[in-house]
């Protein structure tokens, strides 16, 4: 039997008085952390939640995401995260796409409804009968009339549950991808693939019961679910929770709580790089902060190395996606790692760069990044066609150009889907960027192909300036001009305060890409 929620368990009997997560004014203890599971898995069992029954669980970083998640994987369930920003219709679809049969959503803020969009869109999915709504502490009643909460659910539950009997090729969760193409679909991810997977974060980040990590990246999404939250429940190591990240927020509880790891995608370190609060001094950051990791998108390596040099600690890039579990790559402290690489294939875990025959690359040739092993996803939910489009011998095809130096680094080039067609030639995003973000007033940028008459794509750059920086569109368009070559350069600038982005922080090209 392999039940992800046993990590839970382990850590729960060893260090049932350490504080598991804080957050939203509660702290809740591994040991309390397991009876609070125990207790929402009895309530699901009652209410008729079998085996392979799928629950969705819509919620901010907050205690109650791994009470609930793990409470329906001890019941033998199939966890559906939901994002956070959906709104009705997109998660009515998720809901009904996963044959949800309950749903536990949050109750929002005046921001941001989720409880609102989460129960209208459940109302329109018929086969989802159970509805809860999550509270930020107990004894406060559904801001929806007639409304179950979590607390109902578990009131008269005992804590004490016997954990279902599930194999380890099992799904435990459905994690949908953000449907960059078309609607989003549904990667089911086994007890052992996020076992295992938890153990390579778990490896790669040297954890220790001694160590406090701080999450702000959402935990629904699967970087923070593995490498932050299942991670350190596997290690008994203590998290403070963040349901929105605020870069000088986050040095501060750096600071109170004396944080040792941090997790984050590039944006995260774009922003922490320029707060500099004057009451907060780096050093005494770098005094407790050991180790950073980097994930989900490709850290401009301008960000970086400033952002080493100015907290003194090791920044520590991968690779993943939701169809692996999801770690592919990484560096390593102990293997030696390369700024601007994705690091070598994780333990267990075999890496090719293919070329368009689907044989490997040679060292140095660029190709599309594959690979297989225990990280692998069993396939998209209820879509075999689309499954066997991403798959040939249990290779799973990433989508993303990369090449493999003669050390055994990986490095990303781009996505396919992003890459632009100039004239016939191939202009990669990223490379663009990279040379762009050397200017000295530029802060950040991104790259996207725009519809040309005459090439069919023509490159397009929307730009952040630093602050109290100042140039035009003309200059950056002829610096860059200056620094690559001819059919590379960006022909349109664009001067931005901001890009969007996902819930995850990656920065939305689609939306760029968009007539504006």
């Amino acid at each position: 039997m392999i039940n992800l929620s046993l990590i839970l368990e382990s850590s729960a009997t060893r260090y049932p008085s350490r504080p598991a997560f804080t957050g939203g004014g509660l702290t809740f203890t591994f040991g309390t952390l397991n009876e609070e599971a125990n207790r929402v898995a009895n309530g699901l069992v009652k209410a008729g939640i079998r085996p392979g029954d799928k629950v969705a669980l819509n919620c901010l970083n907050n205690v109650f995401f791994p009470v609930a998640y793990f409470g329906i994987l001890k019941a033998g369930a199939v966890v559906v995260p939901v994002n956070i920003l959906l709104k009705k219709d997109e998660i009515a679809y998720q809901l009904a796409d996963s044959d949800a049969k309950a749903f536990f959503c949050y109750t929002g803020t005046p921001e941001l409804p989720m409880g609102k969009y989460g129960w209208d869109a459940f109302n329109s999915v018929p086969a989802c009968t159970l509805f809860y709504m999550i509270m930020p502490q107990y004894g406060m009643p559904a801001d929806i009339p007639g409304v179950a909460t979590l607390e109902t659910l578990i009131a008269q539950e005992p804590p004490v549950f016997n954990t279902v009997r599930t194999q380890s090729d099992d799904t435990a969760a459905i994690i949908y991808t953000s449907g960059t193409t078309g609607q989003p679909k549904g990667a089911e991810l086994s007890h052992a693939n996020l076992w295992l997977n938890a153990s390579v974060a778990a490896e790669i980040q040297q954890l220790t019961p001694a160590d406090v990590q701080l999450i702000a990246l959402p935990m629904f999404h699967i970087f923070a679910m593995t490498v932050q939250m299942n991670a350190s429940i596997y290690y008994a190591v203590s998290s403070i929770l963040v349901p929105r990240f605020e870069p000088e927020l986050v040095l501060r509880l750096f600071l109170k709580h004396e944080v040792t790891i941090f997790s984050g995608v590039p944006s995260m370190y774009w922003s922490l790089l320029h707060c500099k609060p004057e009451d907060i001094d780096d050093n005494l950051l770098a005094r407790h902060l050991r180790l950073c990791i980097s994930g989900g998108a490709s850290l401009p390596l301008k960000v970086l190395q400033e952002f080493e040099a100015r907290f003194d600690m090791p920044v520590l890039e991968g690779y993943g996606m939701s169809e692996g579990s999801p770690i592919v790559t990484f560096n390593y402290l102990d293997y030696g790692r390369r700024p601007g690489s994705i690091g070598i294939a994780a333990r267990g875990i075999e890496v090719m760069i293919a070329d368009e025959n689907g044989h490997p690359s040679p060292p140095g040739e660029r190709g599309e990044l594959w690979y297989r092993g225990h990280n692998v996803m069993k396939g998209y939910y209820k879509k075999p066609e689309a499954t066997a489009e991403v798959m040939t011998d249990g290779w799973l095809h990433s989508g993303d150009i990369a090449l493999k130096d003669e050390e055994g680094f990986y490095y990303i080039v781009d996505r396919i889907k992003d890459v632009i067609i100039r004239g016939g030639k191939n202009v990669y995003p990223r490379e663009v960027e990279e040379e762009m973000m050397k200017h000295e007033a530029v802060s950040l940028v991104a790259v996207v192909g725009v519809p040309c008459e005459k090439l069919g794509e023509e490159v397009k750059a929307f730009v952040v300036l630093k602050k109290n920086c100042s140039t035009t569109e003309e200059e950056i368009i002829a610096w860059t001009k200056d620094r690559i070559a001819a059919y590379k350069y960006p022909r349109h600038v664009e001067l931005v305060e901001s890009l969007p982005m996902t819930a995850s922080g990656k920065i939305l090209k689609k939306d760029l890409r968009s007539p504006r």
